[in-house]
C-alpha cells in the first residue's frame, strides 16, 4: 500500500489546496454549501493530478532509473509493475472526470484542460526549456479557475498573476537542483540541457523581485483595501518577503529545492511564515467585518 501511495504522490496533494483560493479570498469560506462543493473539486483535481503523475513516471521510467533520487520511485525501482500502475491511472482519471462533470461543466472543462496539457507535457513539452516551467505554472492557475468554476467567485487579476509568477519561481528553483546535479556529473533529465546555473539564478532573482512588487501593489490597491475593509493589509507583505527570502536561501545557499512540496511540509521557517500570513489574512477577511 505504501508503494501505491508513493505512486499517486499523496504528499503533493497540498498543491490542490489552491482550489480553495476563490472561496477564501472571496470571504465565503463559512458558506457550508460552497465549502463542500469546493472540497469535492479539490478531490477531483487531486485524482487528476495523481493520474498525471503516474503517466509521467511511466514515460520517464528509464530516465528516473538513472536519477540519484527519482530512481526510488515505485515504477523506476520496480516496486509496482507498469501494467498495475496504468490500471490505477485509468481508474483515477475516470473518477476525476466523472466527479468534476457531476459538480460543474465548467470544472469538467478545467480538469480536461489540465489533463490534456499535462499529457502533452509528460510526453513532449517537458523537454522544451522555459515552456516546461510555464506549463507547471499554468497548472496552478487552472487550480484557481477550478475553484471559481464551482463557486462562481471571480479572483482578482492580481491573485491570478501572483500565483502564476510564484509557481514559475518554484518550478525554476526545482530545476536548479537538477542543474547542480548535472554540473556534478550526475545523470538528469534531458530538459536540463536548456538551462545553466547562471540563467536559473538570474531568473530566480528576477521572479522573486516581480512577485514581491506585485504583492505590494496588491496590498496598497484602494480596491483591495476596501475588499478587506482594512488599511493594515500591507502588514502581510512582511511574511511574503521573508518567505521568498527563505526559499531563495534554500535554493542558492543550501541547494535543497528539489521538491517545493516537501519544503512546505518540513521547513519550520516556511511553515511559520505561511501560518502567520494565513492568520492575518483570515482576520482581515473574516474577523474584521
Amino acid at each position: 500500500m505504501n508503494d501505491y501511495l508513493k505512486l499517486i504522490r499523496v504528499e503533493q496533494y497540498v498543491k490542490n489546496l489552491f482550489v480553495l483560493s476563490p472561496l477564501f479570498f472571496g470571504g465565503a469560506f463559512t458558506d457550508a454549501t460552497l465549502l463542500v462543493r469546493t472540497l469535492l473539486a479539490v478531490i477531483a483535481f487531486a485524482l487528476a493530478a495523481s493520474s498525471i503523475y503516474i503517466i509521467n513516471d511511466f514515460f520517464d521510467i528509464n530516465e528516473d532509473r538513472a536519477h540519484p533520487e527519482k530512481c526510488k520511485r515505485p515504477l523506476a525501482s520496480g516496486a509496482i509493475h507498469s501494467r498495475h500502475a496504468l490500471l490505477v491511472q485509468v481508474v483515477l482519471m475516470v473518477f476525476s472526470l466523472a466527479l468534476s462533470y457531476w459538480l460543474s461543466l465548467d470544472l469538467f472543462l478545467v480538469v480536461c484542460s489540465y489533463i490534456g496539457m499535462n499529457l502533452l507535457y509528460s510526453k513532449w513539452l517537458k523537454h522544451i526549456a522555459i515552456l516546461d516551467v510555464n506549463i507547471i505554472a499554468a497548472g496552478f492557475v487552472l487550480r484557481l479557475l477550478a475553484g471559481t468554476a464551482v463557486t462562481g467567485i471571480e479572483l482578482s487579476v492580481w491573485i491570478l498573476l501572483m500565483t502564476y509568477l510564484l509557481a514559475l519561481f518554484l518550478a525554476i528553483a526545482k530545476r536548479r537542483t537538477d542543474v547542480v546535479h548535472a554540473q556534478n556529473g550526475k545523470e538528469v533529465r534531458k530538459n536540463i540541457e536548456g538551462y545553466n546555473l547562471a540563467f536559473v539564478d538570474t531568473a530566480l532573482g528576477i521572479l522573486a523581485s516581480i512577485v514581491i512588487v506585485c504583492y505590494i501593489f496588491y496590498c496598497i490597491s484602494p480596491e483591495n483595501q476596501r475588499h478587506y475593509n482594512s488599511k493594515w493589509l500591507y502588514l502581510s507583505i512582511i511574511f511574503v518577503i521573508n518567505g521568498i527570502f527563505r526559499y531563495l536561501k534554500l535554493a542558492l545557499v543550501d541547494g535543497s529545492t528539489a521538491s517545493p512540496t516537501l519544503i512546505v511540509l518540513k521547513d519550520r521557517f516556511i511553515q511559520i511564515t505561511i501560518v502567520c500570513w494565513l492568520v492575518l489574512m483570515s482576520y482581515l477577511l473574516y474577523g474584521n467585518r
